[in-house]
């Protein structure tokens, strides 16, 4: 496979590197950037475990030294100033993705395509931070991003139709297809998730019922896949709260987090990234 043009991300969690394994499977050259080795670090773990699991079902069949081969993990933010695509994908806070915003619009040129991976935060507000406002949009990738063929596309109150295409071109490229939906907190995807996922923690913390059966409820019932607060495990329970703070913040009381979901974060009960949430994940640092 011919290497195609260079991408760059901006953020190396879960979401970054799901999308640097994608990018560099349907071969991109990724510039992964990260502000501290750690993170790049963990991403690498995480390739090594994630592109041998898509191969076994039935995935692209590049091995992990291919796929590591095209992608840089560096410390450097300016390495992201020569890429035509550039996707944020950094923590759901506002103050840090205001930051790297600021920065971006410094460094890239004037015709890259600016993509943001947030969650809940607007696209228009952090459009509003770099020049040409109307080559910037949200792509919200779903968790694991390798696995999910669907993307939810923000269009923000400036971005053109020629943004919203170019960025249907690259998705296509990935194999994934996009839903587009206006820009508002939340979008449509968390906006309505979190609320699930929020009141089902709810019900636990009051005693109604253990995660187990509300999660099989969903599943029998509603033929759902996964249940809420499984769901909620692979996200990452840390980034459901920043979520829930920001559409608490931006639509009011309905969405304010749990205190059980707060006091799990405090004590580092993540889900699957630290091994055990509402449930134990084995050989993901919980029991085995």
């Amino acid at each position: 496979m011919e290497e195609r043009s260079r991408i760059g991300i901006l953020g190396a969690g879960i979401i970054g590197a799901g999308l640097a394994q994608s990018a560099a499977a349907s071969g991109h050259g990724v510039v992964l950037v990260d502000v501290t080795s750690q993170a790049l670090s963990r991403a690498r773990q995480e390739l090594a475990r994630s592109v041998p699991l898509q191969r076994l079902l039935g995935g692209p069949t590049l091995r992990l030294e291919q796929v590591l081969e095209r992608i840089t993990f560096t410390l450097e933010f300016e390495a992201l100033s020569d890429v035509p695509v550039l996707i944020e994908a950094v923590p759901e806070l506002w103050e840090v993705k205001k930051a790297a915003w600021s920065h971006l619009g410094q460094i890239c040129p004037a015709e890259s395509l600016l993509a943001s991976a947030t969650s809940a935060i607007p696209v228009t507000r952090l459009a509003a931070l770099v020049p040409h406002p109307e080559r910037v949009l949200g792509l919200h990738f779903m968790n694991p991003v390798p696995l999910k063929a669907t993307v939810e596309m923000i269009r923000g109150f400036h971005t053109s139709p020629q943004t919203l295409q170019s960025a249907r071109n690259f998705l296509a490229g990935l194999g994934k297809t996009a839903i587009e939906v206006a820009d508002a907190p939340g979008f449509v995807s968390n906006r309505v998730l979190m609320l699930t996922v929020n009141e089902a923690i709810c019900l636990v913390a009051e005693g109604v019922a253990a995660a187990e059966d509300i999660d099989r409820l969903f599943k029998s019932c509603f033929s759902h896949k996964m249940g809420p607060l499984e769901t909620a495990d692979m996200i990452g329970l840390d980034t459901v709260l920043q979520s829930l703070e920001v559409l608490q913040e931006e639509l009011g009381e309905k969405f304010r987090p749990c205190p059980l979901l707060r006091r799990m974060v405090e004590a580092g009960r993540l889900g699957r990234k630290s091994g055990q949430g509402f449930f134990v994940h084995p050989g993901l640092g919980g029991a085995p």
